[in-house]
């Protein structure tokens, strides 16, 4: 089993219990998650969220991003300036558009979550632009 430093198990999901998670999918949820779509700017619902909590990916319950690391870039997706941990976002070179960006994805379940752009504040640089429909929030207690 592969651990993350911040004690979350990151073993790929085989492909059958993708299925079986991805079955009670909106059509628009399967579309960005599973089919690496994208949201319309400023449609998505946690884009405007500024309660306490992690946000976590909708297919497979990682934790993605903190709301403290959450700022508003002005762009229409939810921005973060880095991840809950680390190892818990996957970078794979996107050169769909004709251009070249940083596509992020679930390192557990290989879902689409948006792009990351060397845009963002200190103290990281990076803004972490994600889809409201990939992710699910939770409040903190």
């Amino acid at each position: 089993m592969a651990t993350s430093a911040a004690g979350y198990d990151l073993t790929p999901l085989d492909d059958s219990e993708i299925a079986r998670r991805a079955a009670g999918l909106t059509p628009e949820e399967r579309a960005v998650l599973l089919d690496h779509g994208t949201e319309r700017p400023f449609c998505g619902t946690l884009l405007d969220n500024k309660t306490p909590g992690v946000y976590y990916c909708r297919l497979c319950e990682l934790p993605l991003f903190s709301s403290e690391a959450k700022f508003d870039s002005g762009t229409g997706w939810p921005s973060f300036f880095q991840p809950f941990d680390p190892e818990h976002i996957r970078y794979l070179q996107d050169r769909t558009l004709g251009m070249t960006r940083t596509e992020i994805r679930c390192p557990r379940c290989d879902s689409h979550l948006g792009h990351v752009f060397p845009d963002g504040p200190p103290p990281t640089g990076q803004r972490y632009c994600l889809n409201s429909i990939a992710m699910e929030f939770r409040a903190s207690e």
